[in-house]
């Protein structure tokens, strides 16, 4: 089997029972064809780059799996008679994965989530501290003679200069 990855984008008016029918009907053609799906993320809501067929926002959703070339020739067959699919993209990956390669892939799309998410966790609890801050004060700096004069003691004010010269 080989390696595959494919993202496609569905149209934002669909309800969530047709979302949940398409997405199923994908992975079961990955089932028929003896494949296995790794991971499948319903990413969500999107606005588009540009429009396509007069749609400005998209539902998108990626999956990861191992199956023969022949599903990946199906499922695009599908997507292209399908109008509800706006756009579509599957990548090879690997010419050949195995059981154990596919625990591993698993294993590292969790360590990557998790890695993510502790990212995200930490830009907002750095976006919540700097929200407690005031903006117009810089870090370190509490006078206001500070904040006006620049790193030569130059008080930035070159009106006084410009007076002397006429």
């Amino acid at each position: 089997m080989r390696h595959y990855e494919t993202t496609y984008i569905l149209r934002p008016n669909l309800g969530e029972a047709v979302l949940t029918e398409i997405v199923d009907r994908t992975n079961a053609i990955i089932a028929d064809f003896k494949g296995t799906l790794i991971t499948e993320e319903r990413i969500g809501m999107r606005r588009l780059a540009y429009a396509i067929k007069k749609e400005v926002q998209g539902y998108y959703v990626y999956i990861n799996f191992a199956a023969p070339g022949e599903a990946v020739a199906e499922i695009e067959r599908i997507f292209r008679i399908d109008d509800r699919v706006l756009r579509y993209l599957t990548i090879k990956l690997g010419d050949s994965i195995d059981a154990e390669g596919i625990e591993a892939e698993r294993e590292r799309i969790v360590a990557t989530a998790a890695a993510r998410a502790a990212r995200d966790a930490a830009e907002a609890e750095e976006e919540a501290k700097s929200r407690g801050r005031r903006r117009d004060t810089p870090v370190g700096r509490s006078d206001d003679k500070a904040d006006s004069q620049t790193e030569d003691g130059d008080d930035g004010d070159d009106a006084d200069e410009a007076e002397g010269e006429e």
